[in-house]
């Protein structure tokens, strides 16, 4: 490989996505060599890289297959994992999280991706991009390694918002299922509202008015809608969404990997013990590799916000170079679906039909 971008496709031709360099963990080094590791997978891929002009420019002159694929723009202040998202809002202007979805915003890019502060890049990005008409809350969707046949399910909301009333989590499964539609090419995805049971008689008041606001748009929406699902269902294949609050979502996915972490560090230790046991790992060689790119984390990197007016991927702040590839390349396959523009349609539909619904039934029982 000589470096060199493929010269059959034209500048024109690109999907550019809008890329925050500042703000994870590992600093704009290891950004920009996800952006690389992108830019080889995918010619169609062109970037708008945010942050101190000198300190990329420097970055990005030694990865030549960059050559001619980013833009820089110049952004010398950096929103901190310790800022609050209030304080964000009202002093953001001129960090590189606020200058990447301005370009959004500006319809420079089509789509943004962003290791930050995650309050912080929500609340840029409801002030910047707006919801879309009809949504109270965004939510961010995660993909969740399960047994299903597309290898992931998709859980939201994991930490948008707290709070989430029967009326939010009704727009999370339509949001949801127009998400797998796009990303997963699934026609007719399976729902499930999380709860501490399967029986509907289980969980609070909200809960169960969810259960009949989202069994009452199954067909119109065109899902299946199977009822509650337990926290054994995440990864299950039972299910293809799986919809609850952002604070139990948050909760889950935090479980999820740190029991994943654990899983690797027991295994790894497990194997280290004794000469035989080392003996062991190298015939399990395969079967180990597999089973560590089955629960690798950077594969799934990427939590979508759903409900704006506009794409933008959250990438794990402590994500390395695969990582950020992963968010890009969620980033770039939602800008080449026409994801935002779907979503918006579908959410205005919906929310037209709930109204002719509430219009109905008040029609057949009028107050007197």
């Amino acid at each position: 490989m000589t470096g060199k971008p493929d010269q059959s496709v034209t500048k024109s031709d690109r999907i550019v996505i809008s890329v925050d360099a500042m703000g994870g963990d590992a600093g704009p080094a290891v950004v920009v060599a996800g952006l690389a590791m992108s830019a080889k997978k995918n010619p169609q891929l062109g970037f708008l890289l945010h942050g101190p002009t000198q300190e990329l420019t420097a970055l990005v002159a030694k990865r030549r297959i960059l050559d001619g694929r980013v833009e820089i723009r110049d952004a010398q202040k950096v929103v901190t994992m310790e800022d609050k998202p209030s304080q964000v809002m009202r002093n953001g202007k001129g960090t590189s999280m606020w200058s990447t979805l301005d370009a959004v915003k500006k319809g420079e890019a089509a789509g943004a991706v962003s290791c930050g502060n995650t309050g912080a890049l929500m609340a840029l990005s409801m002030l910047r991009l707006r919801k879309v008409p009809g949504v109270n809350r965004p939510a961010i969707a995660i993909l969740w390694p399960s047994r299903n046949p597309q290898g992931f399910n998709v859980m939201l909301d994991v930490g948008a918002d707290v709070r989430a009333d029967a009326q939010d989590l009704l727009q999370y499964a339509l949001m949801g299922t127009s998400y797998i539609r796009n990303s997963m090419d699934i026609r007719r995805p399976r729902v499930g509202l999380l709860n501490v049971g399967t029986e509907e008689h289980k969980g609070h008041a909200e809960l169960k008015e969810a259960h009949a606001l989202i069994a009452a748009q199954a067909e119109k929406a065109d899902y299946e809608f199977v009822g509650f699902v337990e926290g054994s269902d995440i990864p299950g294949d039972a299910v293809d969404l799986i919809v609850t609050d952002g604070f139990t979502g948050n909760v889950a996915i935090k479980t999820g990997e740190g029991t994943a972490s654990m899983l690797r560090t027991t295994l790894r230790e497990a194997f280290e013990y004794s000469v035989l046991s080392r003996i062991a790992a190298i015939l399990a060689y395969t079967s180990l590799s597999r089973l560590a790119k089955r629960i690798d984390p950077r594969r799934v990197n990427g939590g979508v916000f759903l409900g704006l007016n506009g794409t933008v991927v959250k990438s794990h702040g402590g994500a390395d170079a695969t990582g950020i590839s992963a968010a890009v390349k969620l980033a770039f396959l939602l800008a080449q679906q026409g994801f935002a523009e779907k979503l918006a349609a579908r959410v205005a539909s919906v929310v037209e039909l709930t109204q002719d619904d509430v219009a109905s039934q008040d029609a057949e029982h009028p107050i007197k």
